[in-house]
């Protein structure tokens, strides 16, 4: 255990470095949502729009640099460090484990991507333009630090990433028996009233437009979820009869 968390930690701090010397083609990324030539904009045709981000402390760059440099070094090392544990665990497993361990490892690590590019893609640029852009009065100009706009987009990314991995628990409950499609349908109610709550409480900013980018996914999943219930209801059906 021991090696494989020194090759962890010297991968990740090596990518990490690695990052932190390409800070402008790592910050192009993290503040490509700001330009109003960002691809979703140019998609919807929406109009041109300019959001200064200012800086009000010291040394707020230069932290903000070494934090975002973690964070991607961390993200790069992902499949590696994902590897490196399975690697570790899979002796101490029987082959029908191992088979099920790395069936939700992929597609736990594959969903986990979907929703923080999901995130980036879409709902961090629409939240941002519509707050930065909001103004009660043309005699209040936005200007947003750096701070606020680097700790809301990590924030939504991790949030999102961890919201889709609903399917694959799903999937575990219902392998275990904790959970039925037919819970799920008859608590759908119950599940949207949840859901909006988690919502609200997962994101970093009150307003109702944000709510509804965040609760539309989590909603969606939990239709997919109930169908991948239902399938694994059956497959267990069919495997008992046999």
């Amino acid at each position: 255990l021991r090696r494989v968390l020194f090759r962890v930690v010297g991968v990740v701090v090596v990518l990490m470095l690695v990052a932190f010397c390409w800070k402008d083609a790592m910050f192009d990324i993290v503040l490509a949502p700001q330009q109003d030539s960002f691809p979703l904009y140019q998609w919807l045709g929406a109009e041109s729009f300019s959001v200064q981000l200012i800086n009000t402390q010291l040394a707020s760059q230069f932290i903000t640099h070494m934090k975002v440099a973690c964070y991607a070094g961390i993200l790069l090392a992902s499949p590696y460090i994902i590897y490196q544990l399975f690697r570790f665990v899979s002796p101490a497993l029987y082959a029908d484990e191992r088979r099920y361990v790395v069936q939700v490892t992929i597609w736990g690590y594959l969903l986990f991507m979907v929703g923080v590019l999901l995130n980036y893609f879409l709902i961090f640029p629409l939240t941002f333009r519509f707050l930065g852009t909001y103004q009660v009065s043309d005699r209040v100009v936005n200007t947003i630090t750096l701070t606020s706009y680097v700790d809301t987009l990590m924030m939504l990314s991790l949030m999102m990433g961890i919201v889709f991995e609903i399917p694959i628990l799903s999937w575990l409950f219902a392998k275990i028996g904790f959970l039925t499609s037919t819970f799920m349908k008859r608590y759908r109610r119950h599940a949207v009233v949840i859901i909006l709550v988690v919502a609200a409480i997962i994101t970093p900013t009150s307003d109702v437009f944000t709510l509804s980018l965040v609760a539309l996914p989590m909603y969606l999943l939990y239709e997919i979820s109930i169908g991948v219930v239902r399938r694994t209801e059956r497959k267990q059906v069919e495997n008992n009869n046999e």
